[in-house]
């Protein structure tokens, strides 16, 4: 009887595996990767997360650059709209670092970026070493309710959930997956932006406005960086 029964669990386990979303048509998943991930199409083609102390740091480094990268796509193409829509009146992102501040000096502005950036990524390591440790009573002072975690590493909850979606274990899951989407979404447009601030020499927003007003003419095919031999 017990060998019929895990007979029929690897059967259903094979079923579910093979049901399962692929990145590319066809590929066979690595067993690592089960699943159970937000976002896991089964894309680890160098098996970097064969070991799991290895997955579960890259689990954490894919998330924390995708929100870095959601950022930085809305504040490069809301400023650059805006300024084309004469709402505001910015320099294109590759050149923003040139500009001058008059309301604090460059060196107080880095120090206050290495202070906070220290601080967030301080208390984001001990939650991935110890989930929960940043919550426990008396740890920060009487504020460790809004650093404790939702118990999960790399999802804050409580003051960092407004809307109460760690709340719904169902609700939860359907929102990691849709961040690990989009910030995936994000983190090509970041390398599509380099590229193209690279290649052309202005913004996102402007190539877009050329290729529209010459659809044919201009792609990245017509840029002769993007295809020198052309």
């Amino acid at each position: 009887m017990q060998a019929k029964a895990s007979v029929k669990a690897v059967a259903v386990s094979t079923k579910v595996m093979a049901a399962r979303t692929s990145w590319m048509p066809g590929s066979v998943h690595p067993k690592h990767l089960d699943g159970t991930l937000p976002g896991d199409f089964g894309f680890d083609p160098l098996n970097l997360g064969e070991d799991p102390k290895n997955l579960a740091w890259y689990v954490q480094a894919e998330l924390v650059h995708a929100r870095f990268a959601m950022l930085g796509a809305a504040g490069i193409l809301i400023p650059e709209a805006m300024t084309k829509a004469g709402i505001l009146n910015v320099p294109v992102w590759y050149e923003a670092g040139a500009a001058e501040f008059t309301f604090a000096s460059p060196f107080a502005l880095f120090m206050a970026q290495v202070w906070m950036m220290g601080f967030a990524e301080t208390k984001r390591y001990y939650d991935f070493v110890s989930p929960g440790s940043q919550g426990e009573p008396g740890s920060f002072a009487g504020w460790e309710a809004a650093f404790g975690g939702s118990g999960t590493p790399g999802y804050p909850g409580n003051s960092f959930d407004p809307f109460g979606y760690s709340k719904d274990p169902k609700m939860l899951e359907e929102m990691k997956l849709k961040e690990i989407k989009n910030g995936r979404l994000a983190m090509m447009a970041m390398l599509g932006f380099y590229g193209q601030a690279g290649a052309t020499g202005t913004g996102p927003i402007d190539n877009w406005l050329a290729h529209l007003a010459d659809p044919f003419h201009t792609t990245v095919a017509s840029n002769s960086v993007a295809v020198p031999f052309l």
